[in-house]
């Protein structure tokens, strides 16, 4: 029998809808399910933190003491480290975002994708592969994408993106809906996926559209990094767009309106039963959570690195009384 495990999972901030927000939420609950006591942490409270509470019905931290913290965002690790006793696995889910880099003081790293490993690596942090989690009965197809394309939904998150996209769409005669986090976000985003055929976007949008059956294409126009894409995914493309969290950097396209009309005449609604079908099997957090259990229980408190944040919070605490 397993044992049942004290586990607190954090996440910087649980506003609004979001990649890490919907990941957190979705670690939480199957940490629940597979028996164990879950509690939750962040600094910025909302929707997503009402959601866990309401629906999960799981607390905001109470112990001081936890046999694993998960921890999103390397902030969460400064704060706790000084008042929790635990192991620390930190999962970094990007390389570009500050709250994402490895925080020296974890005692175990995650990487979602092979670019964030070797980003990692290049740090001087070793950590296991585990690609980015969807929860797959949630984000399943519920109707399926039509034999020739009609609607096109876009997940991107910059005005810019959309406007070409709609050009696009208004070029081909199809129907468009976009909907981005930071505009008019929604929590049952699963419901308005499966209402369209083919969906645009980068990274965890991505994910969730594999899991509900739809072909997707990978293209996003966003202000923190150069915009790249890599186009309309297919079985033949696949592992190497997987390898950068389906970002768009691992064939780093530069698209025109033309460009994403021409991407968008390869829609072939069969690729979203393959999408899936790799879905449950490489994406599903159901089975993941067994591998995160896993690294957790390989993975040895460092008590160098806490001798470390020791002697650090000793230094800082003779500072403020000088």
């Amino acid at each position: 029998m397993n044992k049942t495990l004290n586990i607190l999972v954090t996440n910087n901030h649980l506003v609004n809808v979001g990649g890490s927000e919907t990941f957190t939420y979705a670690l939480i609950d199957g940490l629940k399910k597979k028996g164990h006591n879950v509690e939750y942490f962040t600094f910025e409270k909302g929707l997503v933190s009402t959601k866990i509470e309401n629906e999960l019905k799981v607390p905001f931290l109470s112990k001081k003491e936890y046999d694993i913290v998960f921890a999103n965002h390397n902030t969460t690790i400064s704060y706790l480290k000084k008042s929790i006793k635990s192991k620390f696995i930190q999962t970094c889910h990007g390389i570009f975002p500050p709250l994402e880099q490895p925080h020296k003081y974890a005692d175990g790293y995650i990487s979602i994708s092979q670019e964030v490993q070797i980003h990692l690596n290049n740090k001087g942090y070793n950590s296991t592969l585990i690609l980015n989690g969807i929860d797959c009965k949630r984000f399943k197809t519920t109707k399926a994408p039509q034999p020739k394309l009609k609607s096109v939904l876009s997940l991107c998150q910059s005005k810019e993106a959309n406007t070409a996209i709609q050009q696009a769409c208004n070029a081909l005669n199809l129907d468009f809906e976009y909907l981005d986090k930071n505009i008019n976000p929604i929590w049952d985003i699963e419901n308005t996926i499966n209402n369209h055929d083919l969906v645009i976007g980068l990274g965890r949008s991505i994910y969730e559209a594999m899991a509900c059956g739809r072909p997707v294409l990978i293209y996003d126009n966003r202000s923190y990094a150069d915009s790249f894409a890599d186009g309309y995914l297919n079985k033949e493309i696949l592992n190497n767009s997987i390898k950068n969290n389906c970002s768009g950097r691992y064939y780093k396209y530069k698209f025109s309106v033309n460009d994403l009309v021409n991407e968008i005449k390869k829609y072939n609604y069969k690729d979203g039963q393959f999408f899936r079908e790799f879905a449950l099997k490489n994406l599903n957090i159901e089975h993941q959570l067994d591998t995160y259990l896993e690294v957790a229980n390989n993975t040895k408190v460092n008590k160098i690195k806490q001798l470390r944040f020791k002697f650090k919070q000793f230094r800082e605490r003779n500072k403020q009384a000088n």
